[in-house]
């Protein structure tokens, strides 16, 4: 079993190319925010891949909560964006999802043998379901879908940050994890986090407190799985329930 780190869409097609269990690292926000969705007791999450049609779904299901963002901020008709400190709602409901590039390279991965979403917050519980199993690992740090040249990096060093929670073999990006595990070593990842360029962004949209609670590690044991794909979108499980 070996773990690899490729960004973005071409992580997604490794995966799928080469059987390997998937993981979206979208670690500000959306992998926080849909682990702790399921950890406040969401009793299912449908992906969706833009914010009209995940209105449209809500239109049919008016029971559902939409939560999602675009340029950080929730769409016109949601219920809540894409904050994991802002989840409560969520306890015995079922609720439509959509961001920018975390849902978007959920979608594209789909097809891998399995395909999660993790990050800090949930990096024990992800790595203890892992090395169960000898299927190699791509995670893929998501990065921007539409600039595949922006460096993410808050994406990368929660990606590196998973991998050090194991003494297990990197093949794929093993450059960039030694890089990125130094930096760890060195800053600490909250510190990382906050000086990513992402996390700019949050603070001029007055999420400053999002970036802390995103470079927690291990709060949450919730672990988002991809477990059917239908014409809703991607639905979501909890690995533990």
């Amino acid at each position: 079993m070996r773990w690899h780190l490729i960004e973005g869409i071409e992580g997604c097609h490794f995966a799928k190319e080469n059987n390997c269990t998937a993981v979206v690292v979208d670690a500000l926000r959306a992998s926080c925010t849909a682990a702790m969705l399921l950890d406040a007791g969401a009793k299912e999450i449908t992906l969706r891949n833009d914010a009209t049609s995940a209105l449209t779904f809500k239109e049919a299901h008016p029971e559902i909560l939409l939560f999602g963002e675009r340029h950080g901020l929730p769409p016109e008709g949601f219920d809540y964006g894409n904050s994991p400190r802002h989840v409560a709602a969520a306890s015995g409901k079922s609720v439509g999802f959509t961001t920018t590039n975390g849902t978007a390279l959920m979608l594209e991965a789909w097809g891998a043998p399995e395909l999660l979403m993790g990050s800090v917050t949930n990096g024990l519980a992800l790595v203890n379901h892992l090395t169960l199993g000898d299927r190699d690992v791509v995670l893929i740090p998501a990065g921007k879908v539409d600039d595949p040249e922006y460096h993410a990096q808050e994406d990368w060093v929660a990606a590196a940050a998973i991998v050090m929670l194991t003494d297990l073999e990197v093949g794929e990006g093993a450059t960039a994890f030694r890089e990125w595990s130094h930096m760890i070593s060195m800053d600490g990842v909250e510190e990382l986090f906050q000086t990513a360029p992402h996390a700019e962004v949050l603070r001029e949209i007055d999420h400053a407190k999002d970036i802390a609670f995103c470079a927690r590690p291990n709060i949450t044991k919730a672990l988002p799985r991809a477990a059917a794909r239908t014409s809703s979108g991607i639905h979501l499980e909890d690995v533990n329930r």
